[in-house]
């Protein structure tokens, strides 16, 4: 007997989990989703109509428009080079999302964010949402500075192809 279970044992305890997955499966499909009351039951259980009065509703004020966001100020020290804007997208860490959200900061040239000061950079970050903290941590003040002085060349050396 003791030959029996060093042989077949294995093969026995995977036949009894099998077994017991089976049961365990098919004793769930056999109840009711909801219990099974008799229609007398639910007619006698069903509470009496009730009459509502109608309300005459409440003069409720127009909700306040959000304010628009204001756009970052650009030093007087920094000037632009012209009135077109500059593509933020080949500063490394911006993507086509946060490309937006700089645009409608009214971030739009290289030199703006070449310019921006330690309060510029707080500024800004508080309302970059999930993108917060990507100005410090990209280096986007040294990327601009190279950018908006046209030397592609210099900024490739430091921080890849364009």
């Amino acid at each position: 007997m003791q030959e029996f279970f060093m042989d077949y044992g294995l093969w026995l305890l995977i036949a009894l989990l099998v077994i017991i997955g089976v049961v365990f499966l098919l004793s769930g499909r056999n109840r009711p989703s909801e219990p099974v009351v008799p229609a007398e039951v639910k007619k006698a259980a069903a509470p009496a109509p009730v009459a509502f009065e109608p309300v005459a509703p409440e003069p409720v004020a127009a909700p306040a428009e959000p304010a628009a966001p204001q756009p970052i100020p650009v030093s007087p020290a920094v000037t632009t080079l012209s009135s077109g804007a500059d593509d933020l997208l080949k500063l490394k860490g911006v993507g086509p999302k946060l490309n937006t959200l700089l645009i409608e900061l009214g971030v739009t040239r290289y030199a703006q964010i070449a310019g921006w000061s330690d309060s510029d950079i707080a500024a800004i970050d508080a309302k970059l949402g999930n993108f917060k903290g990507r100005p410090v941590r990209d280096q986007w003040i040294d990327q601009a500075k190279y950018l908006a002085a046209g030397d592609t060349a210099g900024f490739e050396a430091k921080y890849g192809k364009i």
